[in-house]
């Protein structure tokens, strides 16, 4: 091919090439006709565009069906008309107004799409309260936990435990420990260590001594009684404080009330560094007092020269 041939070839090729933007649409799919009746009359010839879009030269010029007969054929939409397709979705999913009774929230998590709205939370019922008991419950429930304690419980505690205001259960306290005065029982209500348990008493203490002992003799040594009184009012002291008091080594006796529960090590003493030594809960019950402010004084028992010894252990 020549030169010119082939110059003369792309000027063709470029003469009747087509922008995208002006090629014909593909004609859509449309939904099947309804079969008419057929008709006499002869069908109307359509116009055949070439390639470029233009009329062939020689063609009539014949006029353009109107509906979706020219829908068909050209691939164009018919001026006022609107597809079939997009009225069916048109109709099928209205768009949301602000009249409807929908949430707005809910409504809009609802329609997109991996958003669900999250369950709603159910309001709790608050505890029903516990019921009142009447004095008479309320005194019995409380003799009958006493009964059974092996050691002074609070009155926190049996407020919990009945689950009734602490402010009934300590009135309640005072008036058994009264009756039971009153009424010459051979027991008592008493409060000891922070709390409340029942005791024998004092007047009876022989022949209760008489059914547990049965024979055995469980005192506490004179040493021990000494060292332990040293314990109480001076708590805390080191042991070696304890010896200079008493005069003697008294490191075999402490370890004896250590083993029974009636003194126990409470830390260290700063300058020295020895343990310091007080007394227990259980000296406290086994004594019958509330706290150590209720020992006696020691100012009778003491002698009179004490200053005098005082100034000679110096």
């Amino acid at each position: 091919m020549s030169d010119e041939e082939r110059r003369d070839s792309l000027a063709d090729q470029a003469a009747a090439w087509v922008p995208p933007w002006e090629r014909p649409t593909p004609p859509r799919p449309t939904p099947p006709a309804e079969p008419s009746e057929p008709s006499d009359e002869p069908a109307a010839p359509t116009a055949v565009a070439d390639d470029d879009g233009t009329r062939s030269p020689g063609k009539p010029d014949l006029p353009e069906p109107h509906g979706e007969e020219n829908a068909a054929t050209s691939g164009a939409e018919p001026t006022g008309q609107s597809h079939p397709a997009e009225e069916t979705a048109s109709t099928a999913d209205p768009a949301p107004t602000g009249g409807t009774d929908e949430p707005a929230g809910e409504g809009a998590a609802a329609r997109v799409p991996g958003k669900q709205p999250g369950p709603r939370r159910r309001a709790t019922p608050a505890p029903e309260p516990a019921p009142v008991l009447d004095d008479a419950e309320l005194r019995g429930a409380l003799e009958a936990i006493l009964l059974v304690v092996d050691e002074p419980v609070s009155e926190l505690t049996l407020a919990q435990v009945l689950e009734q205001p602490a402010e009934r259960v300590g009135p309640m306290l005072d008036e058994i420990a009264a009756g039971y005065t009153a009424a010459g029982h051979g027991f008592e209500l008493r409060r000891a260590a922070g709390g409340w348990r029942l005791y024998t008493r004092p007047e009876y203490a022989t022949y209760v001594e008489r059914f547990v002992l049965d024979g055995q003799s469980v005192r506490l040594t004179q040493a021990a009684l000494e060292t332990l009184a040293v314990i109480a009012y001076k708590q805390p002291v080191t042991r070696s404080r304890i010896s200079a008091i008493r005069g003697v080594n008294c490191d075999g006796v402490i370890r004896t009330l250590v083993s029974r529960g009636l003194v126990e090590e409470c830390g260290t003493e700063p300058d020295s560094g020895a343990f310091l030594y007080r007394t227990t809960t259980m000296f406290l019950e086994k004594l019958g007092l509330n706290s150590v402010d209720d020992l006696p004084p020691l100012a009778p028992f003491l002698p009179d020269d004490v200053e005098e010894l005082a100034d000679a252990t110096r």
